[in-house]
């Protein structure tokens, strides 16, 4: 069994140590009246043993004493359920509150390392794996483990010769189910990753469907799915035999010990140790005192496959999370545009180097142009200048302040960016727009839309800017989706501006207006500009040439095409 996971299980569930106590003192209620059932009942017996001796008094006594405690117990054991509840779900809450506020305290390089659709397994599937075997372990665990000693304690007062019996042969059952235990964990835990494996998959082919099937990728996909499928049957059908020989191995030893104190009790009962309703009751306390083992063995099981859940979901919660914040750390205000970039080096995987000794100084208001070929460091530099990655050596710096002294917000709130890659949530058309500036008017709101050229296709939909899209913006076209974008810049009017193929998905009439109105919002603006087509770039101040990582040539349109290099080339191949 893992003991740290399990080490940390409890420590979500110290906070409800009250409620814990109440359900504690309800098991030993609920078990202490269970067991006084049976003596109840075992009196009842003995006075109607004799034939024209029958005690009728006492019987209806006994028999209101007994109707008595069942009420009280059912009541008990419906407030102690309803505390259990509440404790597991409070804790499968706090759990997934701390995963989620890690999963936005992570760097982003743990994101783009990891399968999205596992980390929604480990948050959604293996929680909720977690929550069950959590919620069997509390309601089974408290009063298994109080009516075994409570049972004890009977049979010993009535009994020792054959509470000796017992006590000896039961624990076999136990070391059976610790036995099979081990053997189960293993399969548990390769049955969750193998499903948050099969999560991801779908949610990768679910979120490109488009391409699948554009492709003629079906078929592959579908191998895919089924060899990880089958995967995930074969250690689930492993997990499931190993688990569910527990129950009948256990069940097994109890029956031995049931027959054996029926046996032994037979026998002192003709030679007059123990009375008939005494040894009634003794075998009802037999029973009940096996009974738990049984509980008990498959609440171990279960718990192999909480506990492997747990693992994971811990695992995420453990994960590094991005550098703190120096507590100096300064707040960025006032920007006038000043970037300088000193001998910059950054790779995303040590034995893959990108950028090399990347030198780049931007005075406030200048248009930068970044173009060359995929994968020369474009993008990676953006991520370097949000500081959504950090350099392994050299400076950023704005303002003369190294990035990494600058709180986080205020040189992301320094920033305008509109990617080729739009993103949008669920919400109202307003909401996506007024991400970057909530408190905005809804003049400001229509006043943005209309220099982002996005207006008059919102007030077409069903309820203009009050219309609900769906996740990243439901049956929006690519382009109006790019707008929306756009729009959220035009709102926020920062300071600087990172412009990666922003207008990409617009079509050409549409683009000249945007590239006008990206002309205005630029003015007395540092903006960096990416982007493929050279005519969106010609207009800026300083257009830089990259390839692996560094800088080939650097100048602006015409002093570029009048070196007649990478430039010059990559011009003429798109207006030969």
């Amino acid at each position: 069994m893992n003991k740290k996971a399990l080490k940390q299980v409890w420590n979500y569930i110290k906070k409800y140590r009250i409620a814990m106590i109440i359900t504690l003192v309800l098991a030993v209620a609920i078990v202490a009246m269970t067991l006084y059932v049976p003596i109840i009942i075992g009196n009842a017996i003995d006075n109607i043993v004799e034939a024209g001796d029958v005690n009728f008094v006492r019987i209806k006594d006994n028999i209101i004493l007994v109707l008595i405690l069942v009420a009280l117990t059912a009541i008990f054991q419906w407030i102690m359920n309803t505390l259990n509840n509440k404790i597991t779900y409070n804790v499968v809450r706090d759990i997934r509150n701390e995963a989620f506020d890690k999963i936005e305290k992570l760097p982003l390089k743990y994101i783009d390392a990891h399968a999205y659709g596992d980390i929604v397994s480990r948050v959604i599937a293996d929680v909720d794996q977690f929550a069950d075997g959590l919620l069997m372990g509390f309601t089974q665990a408290f009063t298994g483990i109080v009516t075994i000693l409570g049972t004890l304690l009977f049979m010993i007062s009535i009994n020792v010769k054959i509470t000796l019996i017992v006590v000896l042969v039961t624990p076999l059952s136990l070391l059976v189910a610790n036995f099979i235990a081990k053997k189960t964990y293993s399969m548990f835990r390769l049955q969750s990753v193998t499903r948050g494996e099969q999560t991801s998959l779908i949610e990768e082919m679910i979120g490109n469907e488009k391409i699948v099937k554009a492709f003629g990728h079906e078929d592959e996909a579908l191998e895919q799915f089924d060899e990880i499928n089958e995967r995930l049957q074969k250690y689930s059908l492993r997990a499931i035999f190993f688990s569910s020989l527990t129950n009948p191995c256990t069940r097994f030893v109890n029956s031995v010990v049931y027959a054996a104190v029926a046996l032994t009790g037979a026998f002192l009962a003709i030679s007059g140790g123990i009375t008939v309703g005494g040894l009634s009751c003794f075998l009802s306390y037999a029973n009940q005192y096996t009974k738990p083992f049984n509980e008990i063995s498959g609440v171990i099981t279960e718990l192999q496959n909480a506990l492997a859940c747990a693992a994971r979901i811990f695992e995420l919660i453990a994960e590094e999370p991005q550098a703190p914040e120096p507590e100096n750390a300064v707040t960025l205000c006032d920007v006038s545009g000043n970037v300088t970039l000193q001998n910059v080096d950054f790779s995303y995987t040590p034995e893959k180097e990108l950028i090399k000794n990347f030198n780049l100084t931007v005075k406030p208001g200048q248009r930068i142009a970044i173009v060359g070929p995929t994968g020369c460091g474009k993008t990676t530099l953006i991520n370097l200048l949000m500081r959504f990655y950090d350099v392994n050596s050299g400076s950023i710096k704005v303002e003369d302040n190294d990035i990494r002294n600058v709180t986080r917000h205020s040189l992301r709130s320094s920033y305008g960016m509109v990617l080729q890659e739009t993103w949008l949530a669920s919400g109202t058309i307003r909401d996506n727009i007024v991400m970057g500036k909530p408190d905005a008017t809804d003049e400001e709101v229509i006043a943005a839309a209309k220099a982002a050229h996005s207006h008059s296709f919102i007030k077409r939909l069903p309820h203009g800017y009050d219309t609900v899209i769906g996740e990243d913006g439901g049956n929006l076209s690519q382009g109006q989706k790019q707008l929306l974008c756009i729009t959220r810049v035009m709102l926020c009017k920062p300071p600087m501006l990172i412009l990666d193929e922003a207008t990409s998905s617009i079509d050409t009439r549409t683009e000249i207006k945007i590239q006008n109105a990206f002309a205005k919002l630029m003015e007395g603006r540092t903006s960096f500009i990416v982007a493929h087509r050279l005519s969106t770039i010609m207009e800026a101040d300083v257009i830089l040439v990259m390839n692996n990582g560094n800088i080939i040539e650097q100048g602006n349109h015409r002093q570029l095409l009048e070196k007649d290099g990478f430039y010059a080339k990559l011009y003429k191949s798109q207006y030969a």
